[in-house]
């Protein structure tokens, strides 16, 4: 047992101890966990209070700005002004260091997320080129 759950459980006796714990809301009721048993052992305490501080890994935290960048690199595909197309730029460049960030640090995704990843590069490109609306290509 680490020593954090070591703490947890000598606090835990001491507010049963201390009648702090009764007539709680759900007492006498089966508790409902979380599957946690694709999380390391020596990692699930650590991710357990990560998590009821609605704290998020990383690289969760990198593959959500991605699919926001992704979205918004969407939606400024209908937007033909030039403001649009700086934002859409520069969202892009971000994009694409994430990725690159993600894949350098062994965190990335899968061979199907990255052949996914491709073809949506490709769709991109294809749609910001010069001839944008034609479909004979």
């Amino acid at each position: 047992m680490s020593l954090i759950d070591q703490i947890a459980e000598r606090r835990l006796e001491e507010a049963v101890e201390q009648g702090e714990l009764q007539d709680l809301p759900g007492a006498g009721q089966p508790l409902v966990l979380d599957d946690d048993s694709m999380v390391p052992e020596h990692l699930r305490t650590a991710y357990r209070v990560l998590k009821n501080a609605n704290c998020i890994p990383p690289e969760l935290a990198e593959r959500q700005e991605i699919r926001s960048l992704e979205d918004l690199i969407d939606a400024l595909y209908t937007d033909a002004s030039d403001q649009a197309a700086e934002q859409r730029s520069q969202a892009e460049r971000r994009l694409s260091l994430l990725r690159a960030r993600l894949e350098s640090s062994g965190r990335g995704d899968d061979a199907l997320c990255v052949a996914e990843q491709r073809y949506r590069e490709r769709l991109l490109h294809r749609f910001s080129g010069p001839d944008r609306g034609d479909d004979s290509g």
